[in-house]
């Protein structure tokens, strides 16, 4: 009798969980959605990460609801506000684009909502990708005001996505949408203790995306885990990017890529020696991919021409102009009148606002830059070359080795808006952001309480390779 009883109890207690499952699923967007906004509304006005929320956010998870939800499962995503979404404008954290409604979703967008996502909003950034004065303080916009980290509110947000790094890491949601041209999701990720993935330049769009300099501009995304930023990466690759199908099954079945053991990484030496603490929780992590079976090949240098980072900044600087000018032209709004030049002269009419911080000297010499087209490309293939058939593909040839392995950067440094960024000790960032090549940061351990990552850089076009090794690495134990 007590066995039938519990067995009818169980019973009852299966059925009410299968009638009610439809409706617990159903209900996932919007439970999502309003956690995100409860805890946006409780601890933003302390970090300002967030510039804007979506008007549609509440009809569009209900939509979700209704639909099951699709591979992101109505997921929250917050954007960077340098990309187009309907409904809210395109600011890059300039006042002067207040008004940049866009007439539809960027396509890296576009394929988030028709994957499952749900856009909830804009986050602040480093105005104009942090390409506006050589004293900037990262994290700070007209439009947002300064954004701070996470861990501390008086450290930098690194930028220039800082506002998806601290939105991330305040647990807002598990994954935000940045850019990067050199180091601007890697950097913030590190800063405030989570996961970013800068993919291959080139398999997601750039379209509707404020330009910085299109040679290396990327969006990808900053996470809460590996297997968060590999499946919404997943869903932003431009159907016709090389190896489009390798790279979205693969990063979105991680568990089923190589195990660690027999793999070969090299170590950046450049980034080792600047700070025995950070050197420390770096060869911790060595240890651990030993253990695993990893082979660790030490001593790894790259060395560019004489003169490579003077070309590439001027190659940054005469894109930003040409790139810029294009993407106003291409605007159907109040916006398509813009140029550089009409940029540097509001921001000199609205300096009170704009010039408080910092000047726009990156403005002006870019607007001043003059450069022959047949130089330029000579600039850019030379610097192509010397980053990947004389730099990684090099490397990578002459070591065989599966990916290279460093310290991210420093710790963050206090806000200062006087003197502007800090940054303390050599990062991993430059090399992959020029090559093109993917790069995942992830969090390595903490300096006085604030986080380090730990830097993976792969092979272009294998993304969901480079993947599969930090999903390895994160499933091991000390």
């Amino acid at each position: 009798m007590k066995v039938w009883f519990a067995v009818s109890i169980l019973l009852v207690f299966v059925t009410h969980l299968i009638l009610s499952a439809p409706a617990l699923a159903q209900s996932s967007a919007t439970v999502q959605l309003e956690r995100s906004l409860k805890l946006i509304d409780a601890k933003d006005d302390q970090y300002r990460a967030v510039i804007a929320i979506s008007p549609t956010a509440q009809d569009e998870a209900a939509v979700l609801d209704d639909s099951g939800g699709g591979l992101l499962k109505g997921m929250p995503i917050l954007i960077k506000d340098n990309i187009d979404m309907l409904g809210l404008p395109t600011t890059a954290g300039s006042l002067a684009l207040l008004e940049n409604y866009p007439e539809k979703d960027a396509p890296s967008i576009a394929q988030l909502k028709q994957a499952g996502g749900l856009i909830l909003g804009k986050t602040n950034l480093s105005e104009w990708a942090n390409f506006r004065s050589e004293k900037s303080s990262s994290g700070w916009s007209a439009v947002g005001g300064q954004t701070h980290n996470a861990i501390d509110v008086s450290r930098s947000p690194c930028g220039s996505s800082s506002g998806s790094g601290v939105a991330v890491a305040l647990g807002y949601v598990d994954v935000a949408i940045g850019t990067e041209t050199h180091g601007s999701i890697i950097c913030p990720a590190s800063a405030n203790g989570v996961v970013g993935f800068k993919p291959t330049h080139g398999i997601v769009s750039g379209d509707g995306i404020v330009p910085l300099a299109s040679s290396q501009d990327t969006a990808g995304p900053l996470a809460s885990s590996i297997e968060n930023a590999s499946l919404v990466l997943s869903a932003m690759i431009d159907p016709a990017a090389e190896n489009y199908v390798g790279l979205v099954e693969g990063l979105q079945n991680l568990k089923k890529g190589r195990h660690l053991k027999g793999l070969r990484l090299g170590v950046m030496a450049s980034t080792l020696g600047y700070d025995s603490r950070r050197d420390a929780l770096f060869q911790r992590a060595v240890k651990k991919l030993e253990k695993a079976g990893v082979v660790v090949i030490e001593g790894i240098n790259l060395k560019a021409y004489d003169g490579f980072w003077d070309d590439n900044y001027k190659l940054l600087k005469y894109e930003f102009k040409r790139d810029l000018n294009a993407y106003f032209k291409g605007r159907s709004n109040a916006t398509s009148e813009f140029t550089l030049a009409s940029l540097i002269e509001f921001n000199r009419i609205n300096a009170l606002d704009e010039l408080k911080h910092f000047d726009q000297g990156i403005f002006e010499q870019s607007q001043a830059l003059e450069l022959d087209e047949d130089v330029y490309h000579s600039i850019r293939d030379k610097g192509h070359t010397a980053m990947r058939e004389d730099g990684l593909d090099k490397v990578y040839s002459e070591h065989q080795l599966d990916g290279i392995i460093g310290i991210t950067g420093g710790p963050a440094w206090k806000i200062d808006h006087i003197n502007g960024d800090a940054f303390h000790g050599p990062s991993m960032s430059a090399y992959p952001a020029i090559g093109g090549y993917p790069h995942v940061t992830i969090p390595s351990g903490k300096i006085s309480g604030m986080p380090v990552g730990l830097s993976f850089i792969g092979k272009r076009y294998e993304d969901h390779v480079l993947a599969r090794i930090v999903y390895g690495f994160s499933q091991l134990s000390e």
